[in-house]
């Protein structure tokens, strides 16, 4: 089954579906308000994306900093974004990129 990048306005959506019409029907179902503003078929079954895209360096955990950080701010996410960049020394817009990755990740 194809592996299909689907952006909407609000997200951006990963999703295995037989055909770009059910890979709209994903979107439908899970986000109606949203409209899609581009799909793409991915050439390959996996999706990959740098950490050092996102900011993340190799030095620390990030993942497990930042949910410390989400947990210390009961899910405040500016409150964990200043906690972040104390604990790690980024700066505001590596620890805004980690803290908000690990949210979606469900910290």
């Amino acid at each position: 089954m194809p592996l299909f990048e689907i952006e909407t306005d609000s997200h951006i959506i990963i999703t295995w579906a037989k055909d770009s019409d059910d890979a709209s029907g994903v979107v439908a179902e899970a986000y109606p308000q949203d409209s899609i503003i581009r799909m793409t078929k991915r050439p390959r079954d996996t999706w990959v994306i740098s950490k050092s895209a996102l900011g993340i360096s190799h030095e620390i955990n990030p993942c497990n900093t930042a949910r410390d950080c989400l947990s210390k701010a009961e899910g405040d996410k500016l409150h964990a974004i200043r906690l972040y960049m104390h604990e790690t020394g980024s700066d505001l817009e590596q620890a805004r990129k980690v803290i908000e990755s690990n949210m979606v990740m469900g910290w």
